[in-house]
């Protein structure tokens, strides 16, 4: 049986043993072959095909090129071509982390960063006091990194504040910041030689200020962070007697003093919507820490990513979790068929609502009078797009995902914008 025919004949014979108007299960839509053509099919009762125009449109515009696309509505499959094909998906890897992230720490988790030491006598702190982070992105000492953000970042003159209210009014040692639970690792496999130095900062568990000191990336943000900390218990009139410094924070401490993060949901909807691959790596490691125990690693994460796809069927290769490595591989139909199980989850609408709409993001300029949420992806010779597009004929949203290679930016981008066009129009 030609390749062609095999999804309209599970399809079928799904419909005559389940009913017209039931769901199909999810082993009914096995990714294509490789070489697939487009395709339509019956599904739920009504008709995907229309009178074929549309599809041939994109058919036209995809002849002669390296890209993949997969559209399906409510998991069921409405168009594939090359769909199988693994690419790179550039920072389509944020999607997955999100929904890696979600499904494990759900929306509304909060990352702490706490003050640790051992309990002050009479206002007096013998040794030290340790600033310890869980991987919140957003902390900031008050400088314009926190106007960037567009959101309430974790300001550590907050965290000054509560040490004062708990008693505090001199600490004998010094402040300190404490460099785990994450490793140092400032690479991945796939990664250009200088992408620690021109496209994302260490990721470490206790950040500051986005890690950038003095407009360059640094290997040293938790002793700034403890340098920042210990000015503004100064002014708030607790003396520390010793210059700051950063280690691994001794285990006979106590929790001081803490603050809480925005929820998850707010630090990955500005990843996804600005593709900050500093936030992605840093919640990767993050997420790395909750799948695998300490240290939270970029391989942890990525292993995590590739976990929670292959719980769904989903064959990836994942070595980080920016999208940054030229390593990483995902099929348009295995990253559309992804969309479709979040979106059958309690935190599948937050995820859509985390990516931008035209005009927003990584998408103003782009889109405009469609409706879609899709994450962009762009590596030398590389482009990705994929999300929700709301199909106007049968009133609901279509996941897609369109990868490709070998194009420049500008027609990758332009001929991406011409299909969701015409899925927005015109599929199902």
């Amino acid at each position: 049986m030609p390749p062609l025919r095999r999804p309209v004949l599970t399809i079928l014979l799904v419909t005559a043993v389940i009913g017209v108007g039931a769901p199909p299960p999810a082993w009914a839509f096995s990714p294509c072959s490789p070489g697939d053509r487009p395709f339509t099919s019956t599904v739920a009762g009504h008709s995907t095909a229309d009178d074929g125009r549309w599809s041939r449109k994109v058919d036209d515009l995809l002849r002669g090129r390296r890209m993949g696309v997969a559209l399906l509505e409510a998991g069921a499959p409405l168009y594939a071509s090359r769909a199988r094909v693994h690419r790179i998906p550039a920072s389509n890897e944020k999607l997955l982390l999100s929904m890696a992230l979600l499904d494990r720490l759900g929306p509304k988790a909060r990352l702490t960063t706490s003050a640790w030491s051992r309990p002050p006598s009479n206002g007096l702190i013998r040794g030290d006091l340790w600033i310890s982070g869980e991987g919140d992105p957003s902390i900031t000492g008050g400088g314009p990194y926190g106007d960037v953000l567009k959101f309430r970042p974790t300001r550590l003159g907050r965290l000054a504040r509560r040490v004062q209210k708990a008693g505090v009014r001199e600490i004998s040692g010094r402040v300190m910041g404490q460099t785990g639970p994450f490793d140092r690792a400032w690479y991945a496999p796939g990664w250009r030689p200088d992408f620690p130095q021109l496209e994302v900062a260490l990721p470490t568990a206790l950040t500051f200020e986005g890690n950038v000191a003095h407009g360059r990336y640094t290997s040293h943000p938790e002793r700034l962070a403890a340098r920042k900390l210990t000015r503004q218990l100064g002014r708030l009139g607790v003396d520390v007697s010793e210059r700051p410094g950063a280690g691994k924070r001794p285990g006979d401490l106590a929790p001081l003093a803490r603050l809480s993060s925005v929820p998850l949901v707010i630090l990955m909807r500005w990843m996804n919507r600005q593709s900050s691959n500093f936030f992605a790596e840093v919640l990767g490691k993050r997420l790395g820490l909750e799948a695998a125990g300490a240290p939270g690693t970029i391989a942890k994460g990525a292993r995590a990513i590739e976990q929670m796809a292959a719980d769904r069927g989903v064959g990836v290769v994942a070595h980080d979790s920016s999208g940054l490595s030229y390593r990483n591989r995902i099929s348009p139909w295995g990253l559309a068929r992804l969309l479709a199980w979040a979106e059958g989850r309690r935190w599948g609408p937050r995820l859509r609502y985390l990516l931008p709409a035209p005009g927003e993001g990584t998408l103003k300029g782009r889109l405009k009078g469609v409706r879609v949420r899709a994450k962009t992806g762009t590596l030398n010779d590389v482009s990705a797009l994929s999300g929700w597009v709301w199909l106007r004929r049968s009133r609901t949203w279509g996941e897609f995902s369109i990868l490709s290679r070998g194009m420049s930016k500008g027609k990758a981008v332009a001929l991406e914008d011409r299909i969701v066009g015409i899925l927005s129009r015109s599929a199902a």
